[in-house]
């Protein structure tokens, strides 16, 4: 009997609630074993040595890496090394764009601009708190959290305060501002309104009637640009937080009810501090969140091939929960480059292994339930069907395995041996693993030094009437 590996199932209280695949990432590939298979996550290596400061966020321009560590503005070379263009103010995660011609950073609510020569500040006091900030149309415009504002076209020091905008329909504040297609997008807490430019003597944006989406985001990092629209963490007035993609003056709700109910876990105060990063690569299509204690991962492209929402989870840790080390995504110079939350240093993401700075990373998912209508069965043999020989070189790690007849307790542990180097062949089977009286689930977990692709479940058993 094959089982599905892309969910499994546990029972919290009197709810049946989904389990994801933690440090595994499905992939939906017709094999003619399967139509996916789960494979590990990227692994970290570190990249270059220690730097300035914590990772604040990166950005590629002109080919180059450019990052804010610390309250240094550094430019990253391909071999790893730093140079520092200038001081920022210190605060959390910053905001990076361009224009043709400079390199614009928003850190500690201020505007900075490097043009490949010099650093400098905006230190107009009309431009206010910069919370965020984007380049469209000639323009750098920023966000306090009430009003749009431009700097002008033919001095991008210089702020007019007759040429604010606003966000006038409903008067919940400014979250984010965003770019998409030549348009604005002012994300507040509870709506979103857009904005395209008209041009004029006073503020050169006019909002877009009709085009008004009733949900906004939690927070200023809260927001990306994903799959040709915005994604965000938010919700509308007098609703619980989940993830949702405009779409047509509207918005698709992206969240399971799993995923709600895990974002329940949190405070407000720790949503508010959720950043998004994206990822678009090999066919996948990832919007990434990063919460406190992990990072949940949506799929977009795996799940229009599947035809179901297909998350995961990221975490660095051997078992549970545990902040992941890669935040703030960058593509450049053939790699995808991030940075630690936790350490002033930067890493590579790579699948050449699965282990994070080196240390070993755990992985575990759980499977559908298997259901013998009501009836009893002995369970003679559970054999995973994987990509076994991947180890490193002298190592035999193990797996385990257990299962649960109700969904809460769970059996102890099973370890088997996932194989060394060079065993392919090596066949993943429990034997003799126990019974059951009506329905039964199962999960596996492992560590990263296994580096295993998992393709099918399949279950040997035998009635009990």
């Amino acid at each position: 009997m094959q089982i599905s590996l892309l969910n499994g199932v546990f029972v919290s209280g009197s709810n049946l609630r989904t389990s994801i695949p933690r440090n595994l990432v499905p992939v939906p590939k017709a094999s003619g074993i399967s139509s996916g298979y789960l494979r590990p996550a990227d692994g970290l290596i570190q990249f270059g040595g220690e730097m300035p400061g914590l990772d604040r966020g990166g950005i590629n321009w002109n080919g180059k890496c450019y990052r804010v560590m610390g309250t240094s503005l550094v430019r990253l070379e391909e071999d790893g090394t730093t140079v520092t263009l200038g001081t920022v103010a210190a605060g959390g995660p910053v905001s990076m764009d361009y224009s043709f011609d400079r390199l614009a950073v928003t850190a500690g609510k201020k505007l900075y601009y490097w043009d490949g020569t010099t650093f400098s500040q905006v230190v107009d006091v009309d431009l206010g708190d910069a919370l965020d900030m984007v380049w469209v149309d000639g323009y750098f415009m920023t966000t306090d959290g009430t009003s749009l504002v431009v700097t002008e076209l033919d001095d991008p020091y210089a702020v007019n305060p007759l040429k604010y905008g606003s966000a006038e329909t409903d008067p919940d504040s400014i979250m984010s501002i965003e770019k998409q297609r030549g348009e604005i997008y002012a994300i507040g807490r509870y709506t979103i309104e857009v904005f395209q430019n008209i041009g004029g003597t006073l503020f050169p944006f006019q909002r877009v009637p009709g085009a008004q989406i009733q949900r906004g985001a939690v927070g200023t990092y809260s927001s990306a640009k994903f799959v040709d629209s915005i994604a965000f963490l938010g919700s509308g007035r007098n609703e619980a937080p989940s993830v949702y993609l405009m779409a047509n003056g509207t918005t698709q709700k992206l969240a399971t009810q799993e995923i709600d109910t895990i974002l329940l876990e949190y405070t407000p105060d720790q949503l508010a501090a959720v950043e998004m990063d994206v990822r678009v690569d090999k066919a996948h299509q990832h919007l990434i969140i990063h919460l406190p204690d992990r990072t949940l991962v949506f799929d977009a492209a795996a799940s229009a091939v599947l035809g179901e929402p297909i998350w995961f989870d990221f975490t660095t840790s051997i078992i549970g929960k545990g902040q992941y080390r890669a935040q703030h995504l960058t593509y450049v110079y053939g790699k995808w480059l991030a940075g630690d939350p936790l350490s002033p240093r930067l890493c590579e993401l790579t699948q050449d292994v699965s282990s994070h700075y080196g240390e070993v990373n755990g992985w575990d998912f759980g499977v559908s339930a298997l259901f013998n209508e009501g009836r009893g069965a002995i369970v003679h043999e559970v054999e995973l069907i994987g990509l076994p020989g991947n180890a490193a070189f002298g190592d035999n790690p193990v797996i385990w395995s257990s299962y649960s007849v109700d969904g809460r307790t769970w059996s102890a542990e099973r370890p088997i041996h996932a194989g060394k180097t060079g065993e392919s062949q090596k066949r993943l089977a429990w034997r003799r693993f126990g019974h059951m009286r009506n329905w039964r689930v199962q999960k596996f977990r492992g560590t990263s030094d296994s580096h295993l692709s998992f393709i099918r479940l399949d279950m040997a058993i035998e009635p009990l009437s």
